[in-house]
């Protein structure tokens, strides 16, 4: 289970890994109760979030630690408007929508974008935005547009795509843009009267991109914690330890724990081409609200690939689903055990909220190994 976490090879890793997670557990212990007060701590990865569920991290650190599930999961965070915005651009005649699989049923205002494939609208499901390139290519008489969600992990790939559809001129090619960028949404939550967290534990695959620059307001202007972690058992509970150190010692300040990994400055040419093609908006948050400069947008001179500008989509303006608490949970005001609607109305073979949709949403990890 830890092979990979403790570099060690062979049998031996396993109980070398063991003993490691023992002696970590036991100076959290011994830690949190010099500290001697409760800890909140948020993770920001949809993936994080599932691992702390599946290994049950919860039952071995010291219940003076709540680890809250903030908004890392992209599905879940994507807005109403934008899913509305999306089936609008699907129905209209001649045209092909692409999406990533986990977003076809995702709740819009009225329905999901498989509830309009149902009825007629041509919604396809493809795993990499030049798919769906290559698609209007083969298809000249159609307009293509992938509707491109996610965090700075994904955005440089549909970046590179825009690029390539503007260097061999695919006209009917475009992208519906509901890209999230995380450093500016940790601040919103900092920001929040009602959000109280003591340290974060940040995406590791999101910070291969960025590295950890973005992150320095977090403990220079905050004072708080923050650590890049992997996604091993061990190494979560080596990140949280790392923490809890910081605490401990009236310390804040951005460490990385999964440095065979993520290196300091990122991908250089990754945000190099992001920069290039994108530049960053406003965007609607699921639950949230809009979050001044969160989002993406493509620069003027990529604007023919705007499918917002060509089509002029359709959004209906409607709520959220009444007593749902999804966007409480993605801020960290609630865990899904405390939504009165988790478990019973909503399930993940009957979402009411994009949190049970995801397999990376917090209400759907909860309800699967256990909230």
């Amino acid at each position: 289970m830890y092979l990979a976490w403790t570099g060690i090879p062979g049998s031996r890793a396993i109980k070398e890994g063991n003993k490691i997670m023992k002696q970590m557990i036991d100076e959290l212990h011994h830690l949190t109760g010099t500290i001697g007060r409760p800890l909140k701590l948020m993770e920001v990865c949809g993936t994080h979030t599932v691992e702390i569920f599946r290994h049950g991290i919860r039952s071995i650190i010291p219940n003076t630690i709540t680890l809250l599930s903030g908004p890392g999961c992209p599905v879940c965070v994507t807005s109403i408007r934008d899913v509305d915005a999306a089936i609008s651009i699907a129905k209209q005649p001649n045209t092909v929508l692409v999406t990533f699989g986990d977003m076809m049923r995702v709740p819009g205002g009225k329905q999901s974008l498989l509830e309009a494939r149902s009825e007629g609208a041509d919604v396809r499901v493809m795993y990499s935005p030049m798919e769906a390139l290559t698609l209007a290519q083969e298809n000249s008489s159609k307009k293509v547009v992938f509707f491109a969600t996610g965090f700075e992990t994904t955005s440089p790939l549909i970046a590179g795509t825009v690029f390539a559809a503007f260097k061999k001129m695919v006209r009917n090619f475009s992208i519906l843009s509901s890209h999230k960028t995380v450093p500016l949404a940790l601040k919103a939550l900092l920001d929040a009267p009602d959000v109280r967290v003591d340290g974060f534990i940040l995406p590791g695959h999101v910070s291969t991109i960025i590295g950890l620059v973005p992150y320095e307001f977090v403990a220079k202007d905050y004072r708080k914690p923050a650590v890049v972690t992997g996604f091993e058992a061990g190494e979560i509970i080596e990140g949280i330890l790392m923490i809890v150190r910081q605490i401990a010692k009236g310390e804040a300040k951005v460490e990385n724990a999964y440095p065979t990994v993520v290196r300091p400055e990122g991908n250089p040419r990754a945000v190099e081409i992001l920069n290039d093609i994108f530049e960053p908006s406003d965007a609607y948050w699921r639950g949230i609200g809009v979050l001044p400069g969160t989002g993406l947008k493509l620069r003027d001179r990529y604007q023919e690939f705007d499918a917002e500008a060509r089509f002029h989509p359709q959004t209906t303006g409607v709520p959220e689903p009444e007593l749902c608490s999804c966007g409480d949970i993605l801020r960290g005001v609630k865990v899904p055990t405390e939504c009165p609607l988790f478990g019973t109305v909503c399930t993940p073979e009957n979402p009411v909220g994009a949190c049970m949709v995801s397999s990376e949403g917090s209400c759907a990890a909860a309800y699967r190994y256990g909230g």
